[in-house]
């Protein structure tokens, strides 16, 4: 028990300390910042350096797929077909993906 405490007791001492350091480090290059010039009075110019501000590109109009051949469209009908006969699909799941392959 004096082992776990002994370890416990390490982990606390480090953990705190690594905070520390950590918290004065930030506190300095913060104030290094500042001296310099890069923090202002106004909270936007302070936003601008945490969330840069990316320019979107010009949206294009959604362009429609091309009509599918008269191939494609067959041979989605017979596996369709097939489907439906081997009773993987319902009557009703049947009509619609039909008439969505014929675009009805």
């Amino acid at each position: 028990m004096p082992g776990l405490l002994r370890g416990v007791a390490r982990t606390a001492v480090i953990s705190g300390t690594a905070t520390a350091v950590s918290n004065r480090v930030s506190r300095r290059q913060a104030s290094r910042w500042a001296q310099q010039g890069g923090a202002t009075q106004d909270p936007r110019a302070q936003q601008q350096y945490a969330q840069p501000q990316y320019s979107q590109p010009p949206q294009q109009p959604p362009q429609q797929a091309p009509a599918p051949s008269p191939t494609d469209t067959i041979s989605a009908l017979k596996e369709l077909g097939a489907l439906y006969q081997q009773g993987i699909l319902t009557e009703a799941e049947f009509a619609a993906q039909k008439a969505k392959i014929l675009g009805t």
